[in-house]
């Protein structure tokens, strides 16, 4: 997921120590994996509204990080005039502009109709707000945000890992971690040319991560290293 727009970041709302610790007793292949790579470093950004989350990730969407920041912040800048320079457009805002202003920052006008019905829903209580996320489990946000245009279970799950600090997050569909799952214990080397049949399935998975549990956030964001990896690049010092 993007990373916030403050730059502000803090450590995971749980014990990552614990989270690895247990881990690599658990499944041992997993933890020469935690060896190999190193400490865990996943920090999250300075905390924003779902809407405002979930806006940027549909900005994002298929398209280069480089080009969705500059959109991303066009779209932002076009609301100073009604919200303040720095400030997020609420959901009023963007329900309320012309289609114009949102076409004019970059955005196609699939990415403009989601981004109104993520406005609408947010309005109407479909997209939940932080303080009833934070009481909701797992399957219960995926199951509300799935409900908005352009927003499937990937996003969601991105939301729960990478902005919420959900520990127990297994992102089935995501290429990295099926790839990544390959790699560590599918015998997939890094040389090879990886088509699907070659990648983890979901049973696979699954099964795995029985091991895992109640960490599997932790044990995704180890397979997303071991693609790194395989593709020579090491943890920063």
């Amino acid at each position: 997921m993007p990373s916030s727009r403050s730059g502000r970041t803090h450590k995971p709302p749980y014990d990552t120590a614990r989270a690895i610790a247990e881990l690599s007793v658990a499944d041992p292949k997993l933890g020469r994996l935690i060896e190999r790579w190193g400490p865990f470093t996943m920090r999250l950004p300075a905390t924003q509204s779902p809407f405002e989350a979930l806006a940027e990730s549909i900005i994002y969407q298929q398209v280069h990080a480089n080009a969705a920041r500059a959109i991303h912040s066009r779209m932002i800048e076009s609301f100073h005039h009604v919200c303040g320079i720095g400030n997020h457009p609420s959901p009023e805002h963007i329900l309320d502009c012309p289609n114009e202003q949102l076409r004019k920052a970059g955005l196609s006008h699939n990415k403009t109709l989601a981004l109104r019905d993520l406005a609408a829903k947010t309005i109407d209580g479909t997209v939940p707000t932080l303080a009833k996320i934070k009481k909701m489990s797992d399957e219960e946000v995926i199951e509300h945000l799935v409900q908005v245009r352009g927003i499937g279970r990937w996003t969601a799950e991105m939301l729960l890992i990478f902005r919420l600090g959900r520990p127990d997050v297994l992102p089935l569909d995501d290429y990295g971690v099926r790839k990544g799952f390959a790699l560590t214990f599918l015998g997939l080397k890094p040389t090879q040319k990886v088509t699907p049949d070659l990648l983890a399935t979901k049973e696979q998975m699954l099964k795995r991560a029985k091991k895992w549990r109640p960490w599997c956030s932790v044990a995704s964001w180890y397979m997303w290293r071991a693609c790194d990896l395989a593709a020579g690049k090491l943890p920063a010092e």
